[in-house]
């Protein structure tokens, strides 16, 4: 039974990977920064929680150690994000405004990948999947026929093509640890005002998919709910 954690899964997305993983028979930490919504999400779907903001050091300090001792960590699924700036014209979104969407997105993935690194490389099977978008990804965004293409947005969009180049940096440092990215698509959430035309099961295909790869899966890839996309 593999141990995995979803950060930012009190809702949405990441609430919806840990329900479908868990009838899958993983063993899911929801991840989450409000502890009386991750708890009541994770009594809610039958799963164990732990207090996890990717931006506060101390915070991703402690989740590993609670995980540590309680039988170590297989998958990372890191899923937490924000989006603050839609809507707003490029030349009024300031730097304050896109460092805090990028110290979410983009430095939380790098925290909480490093501080659980060590935990991943003691896993016989260990994966990483990391949440993008096709928002950050120029051929998307550049390609008129597709909806990525009529979108504007400093920070979002520029914070998952981070996410895209750290993946590819992760699974060239550590080929023994499978880490991908995926694309979950234009989903119903509250991050897009639930205007997605995806349900949430839909945009969680590819998460789970690859939340399930062998030793010998795909690494260094990114996909969507129909397999590997465009970055």
């Amino acid at each position: 039974m593999p141990n995995t954690l979803i950060t930012g899964a009190n809702k949405g997305l990441g609430k919806e990977a840990a329900r479908r993983l868990l009838a899958a028979g993983h063993d899911v930490w929801v991840g989450a920064r409000d502890p009386e919504r991750g708890r009541a999400a994770a009594d809610e779907l039958g799963a164990r929680f732990v207090q996890l903001d990717v931006t506060d050091d101390a915070s991703v300090a402690a989740a590993v150690a609670t995980i540590e001792a309680d039988g170590g960590l297989d998958v990372l699924v890191n899923n937490a994000g924000v989006a603050t700036t839609f809507g707003v014209p490029v030349g009024d979104v300031t730097a304050e405004a896109v460092e805090a969407v990028h110290a979410t997105n983009v430095i939380g993935v790098v925290r909480v990948t490093q501080a659980f690194m060590p935990l991943l490389e003691r896993s016989a099977a260990p994966v990483v999947v990391n949440v993008s978008s096709g928002l950050g990804s120029f051929a998307s965004v550049l390609d008129e026929s597709r909806i990525e293409s009529k979108v504007i947005d400093l920070a979002y969009l520029s914070s998952k093509a981070a996410v895209n180049m750290l993946t590819v940096q992760y699974a060239k440092a550590y080929p023994g640890v499978r880490i991908n990215c995926v694309d979950p698509g234009y989903t119903a959430t509250d991050l897009n005002h639930n205007q997605g035309h995806q349900t949430v099961e839909e945009g969680t295909d590819a998460m789970v998919r690859m939340a399930q790869i062998g030793p010998d899966g795909p690494t260094g890839t990114t996909s969507d709910r129909e397999g590997p996309a465009r970055w």
